[in-house]
């Protein structure tokens, strides 16, 4: 991967999202594309993270797999992953047939070969998925879409009302807290996170030049990494099961942090006084696509299960059971919350455009820049470790 990513070359185009920059692109492995859709093959292997792909066995009301296997034939196999790490590599096993990768998961698929081109023509209802989470930069290159949109929400900023005064509006709350703070601040434990700090570099010290949290030179880079080591004493929990956080507010040992709207309403359900904004810089989050492995045996099954999960009616069952927006435009019209599409902002492109979109970060600039080497991902996993300790 690093040799493919290494020789990308930057001429992309911004595709519908105002935090979408030029360049970043590579020459993937050259691999077909379906044609056309036949009979099932009658199984398929799901690699998904917790809450795509429910089958019942979590909550018996909670089933979008077996209508789906009623309908096609195509029996059910599901994996969860708990982190873009791990989904990686379990998905060059070559044993899962299709995967719900996150962005800073799927250029490296796409990069190694273990995903394959995807032909919307033969899914139906991506006809419907929002025009601004198409053909985007992680989940395409030069045009050529990888998979289909399905679900996107930011990463915002959750604080405890009665701990934490005045209300918070910015990241500053947790890279710069004030010492009422200090020792209760919660954040993702993933190297994806070295992004929230670039943005809030980007908006802060605007003298670095950083015009895209996923693009960052050597100089970039190091202030980066040089903000979190100094978050690092303020933090109490870095946290990648959601679960995690939720019990941390609940308990108070975490006051201010980054979380999901998802983790917000649960935190709140839990009798917690919190409340969860998307700050003045605007936020990094995730657009969720799924793909189909290379090796997959079961394209059939494949794109029979992207069209169904997809569906106005399933897509906004597992929105809303996940706590994102759909990415089907019609979804809305299905959801058991009537306000569920208004607490997320299904649809709201100018709140779309103030998230920056989980990325796999590349040696090759991501905003355009070809005089410098930016930190690839294997750079970032290296130093979040250090970090971490």
């Amino acid at each position: 991967m690093a040799l493919v990513l290494a020789a990308a070359a930057c001429n992309s185009k911004d595709n519908g999202s105002d935090n979408t920059e030029a360049g970043g692109e590579f020459t993937p492995p050259k691999l077909p594309v379906l044609e056309q859709v036949g009979a099932g093959e009658g199984a398929l292997s799901v690699l998904s993270w917790a809450g795509y792909a429910e089958d019942g066995s979590t909550d018996p009301a909670i089933d979008w797999v077996t209508p789906y296997e009623e309908a096609t034939g195509c029996q059910v196999s599901v994996k969860v992953f708990n982190t873009s790490d791990e989904a990686v590599t379990l998905m060059k096993t070559g044993k899962y047939d299709v995967i719900s990768a996150s962005g800073d998961a799927s250029l490296r698929l796409i990069a190694d070969g273990d995903v394959e081109p995807v032909n919307t023509d033969l899914v139906p209802n991506y006809k419907d998925i929002y025009g601004f989470l198409k053909k985007q930069t992680w989940n395409s290159v030069k045009g050529v879409p990888y998979g289909i949109p399905h679900g996107w929400g930011a990463n915002l900023l959750m604080y405890h009302q009665d701990k934490v005064k005045p209300a918070p509006t910015s990241w500053s709350a947790v890279f710069a807290p004030p010492l009422s703070v200090v020792g209760k601040v919660t954040a993702y434990d993933s190297p994806i996170y070295i992004a929230d700090a670039a943005l809030y570099l980007m908006k802060h010290q605007p003298d670095l030049g950083i015009k895209n949290p996923y693009a960052l030179d050597d100089t970039q880079f190091a202030a980066a990494i040089a903000l979190l080591e100094q978050q690092k004493s303020s933090v109490s929990e870095y946290w990648s099961d959601y679960s995690e956080e939720v019990a941390a507010f609940k308990a108070g040992d975490a006051i201010v942090g980054t979380a999901w709207q998802v983790i917000a309403n649960l935190t709140a359900a839990e009798g917690t006084n919190i409340k969860a904004v998307l700050p003045t810089e605007g936020a990094t989050g995730w657009s969720d696509t799924w793909m189909v492995g290379a090796k997959s045996s079961h394209k059939n099954c494949a794109y029979k299960w992207f069209d169904h999960i997809v569906s106005p009616q399933v897509n906004a069952q597992v929105a809303e059971y996940f706590g994102e927006s759909p990415g089907n435009a019609k979804s809305c019209a299905y959801t058991t919350d009537p306000n569920h599409c208004k607490t997320f902002h299904a649809g709201d492109a100018s709140y779309a455009r103030k998230i920056w979109y989980w990325t796999t970060p590349i040696s090759s600039c991501l905003d355009g820049r070809t005089n410098v080497r930016c930190k690839d991902y294997e750079d970032w996993a290296q130093a979040w470790t250090t970090i971490k300790g």
